[in-house]
């Protein structure tokens, strides 16, 4: 376990107690980021009802969301190990502000894209840099803790955005403005926070060369590092799906056209893949692969029976399902990376996870968009769902390969 960066003369030492409340505070903003992200998801389907826009189109401004954030992660990656981390994440919370602001006021589709496209480029920016801190900010006596709360934090706050404000839609004022007058709030709280933190990594040179676009793991990580992929491939696709189409599909196969209702398909998934990660949170991050493999197929084969046979009881089980094993996935995920890296590296390294978690949880995405308009949402969501099992099994074959390998 990589132990937090020694203090210097630019970062003065923390007391115990201070530290624990600021990485508190830190897990906090993890949280609220995430759900800022996935806030829109409830209201993809109002959205649509009011401008007229097709499945095509909703997966598009999806993947604008994505595309700034892997811009974003990129580019600016690894930018706070060299600037340190309050600059970026004051930074990410302003430009966040900005975006949630568009939000506030958007009334067709162009400005709802600009919206997303700028909330992509601030979390990319943010959940890195923020990964790292937590790190940085590791209490002694509780290493590891970092990595439980990586591995929790993001699903969770995935979690709380979609259903509350799928609640907010269904039961508050102003179904499209209310939700981002409080994430704005929200974010304004977090910026004093990060105004009121001392830096928790020193400034080194080599900023202005950090900003070339690549995104790699170093040799020397690789081979703690690679085989988490495939099983984190499978579990963020999955993610995609729900996010993206969950609310659509559960309105439009299942006749539930209630918002909360849409809120609750993508917290089903991401709420109980926070608490699975949170209850799992003592294991060994290797011994976590394989179970996260099976769980993640059989769920999402539950879920594909309930969307064949129209019985809704069968696909909320198989999220469940699916959902530990997503909890599991990010544990195993997570919880290496915090491990493996010193502190020159997390920024970069956490920067790798996101990239690929974010490129398998849009690319099919979008690729479901596409093809729910040409095909219909239900034979989208079985192909999809037989993808996920192939993944989750390839996974599988490689983590038991892998194991055989280590024990001769």
């Amino acid at each position: 376990m990589a132990t937090a960066p020694a203090a210097t003369a630019a970062t003065p030492p923390v007391a115990a107690r201070p530290r624990s409340r600021v990485f508190t505070a830190v897990a906090a903003i993890v949280l609220l980021f995430l759900a800022a992200s996935s806030a829109p998801s409830p209201l993809y389907v109002v959205y649509q009802q009011q401008w007229g826009f097709t499945a095509w189109v909703l997966t598009a401004v999806f993947a604008i969301y994505v595309v700034g954030l892997l811009g974003s992660l990129l580019v600016v990656g690894a930018l706070s190990d060299h600037l340190g981390r309050r600059p970026v994440l004051a930074a990410a919370i302003l430009l966040e502000i900005v975006a949630l602001a568009l939000f506030l006021v958007a009334g067709d589709v162009v400005a709802l894209g600009a919206a997303r496209l700028l909330q992509g480029v601030a979390t990319g920016a943010a959940i890195t840099t923020l990964g790292a801190t937590l790190v940085d900010l590791e209490p002694a006596h509780a290493r590891g803790r970092a990595g439980v709360v990586n591995s929790v934090a993001p699903t969770a706050g995935l979690a709380l955005g979609a259903l509350g404000c799928g609640a907010l839609v269904e039961f508050g004022p102003a179904p499209t403005r209310f939700v981002y007058a409080l994430l704005i709030a929200g974010m304004v709280l977090a910026a004093v926070v990060v105004v009121r933190m001392r830096e928790t990594s020193p400034r080194r040179p080599g900023a202005i060369a950090s900003l070339r676009p690549r995104v790699g793991i170093p040799a020397r990580l690789r081979t703690d590092a690679v085989p988490v992929v495939p099983v984190m491939i499978a579990s963020w696709a999955l993610g995609g799906l729900y996010l993206s189409l969950g609310p659509s599909v559960t309105a439009g196969l299942f006749g539930l056209r209630n918002h909360l209702v849409g809120g609750v398909v993508v917290t089903l998934l991401c709420g109980t893949a926070a608490v699975a990660a949170f209850l799992l949170r003592s294991r060994p991050a290797p011994s976590l692969l394989a179970p996260a493999s099976v769980l993640l197929g059989l769920g999402t084969l539950v879920s594909l029976a309930g969307v064949s046979t129209d019985l809704i009881a069968f696909s909320a089980l198989g999220t469940l399902i699916a959902g530990v094993g997503f909890g599991a996935a990010a544990l195993a995920t997570f919880g290496t990376f915090a491990r493996i890296a010193e502190p020159h590296e997390r920024g970069a390294l956490f920067a790798a996870a996101f990239v690929i978690s974010y490129v398998a949880f849009s690319v099919p995405a979008v690729i479901a968009g596409i093809a729910g308009t040409a095909f219909g949402l239900r034979i989208t969501a079985e192909v999809y769902a037989i993808a996920i099992i192939a993944t989750a099994a390839v996974a599988l074959a490689l983590r038991l390969a892998a194991a055989g390998r280590s024990a001769r």
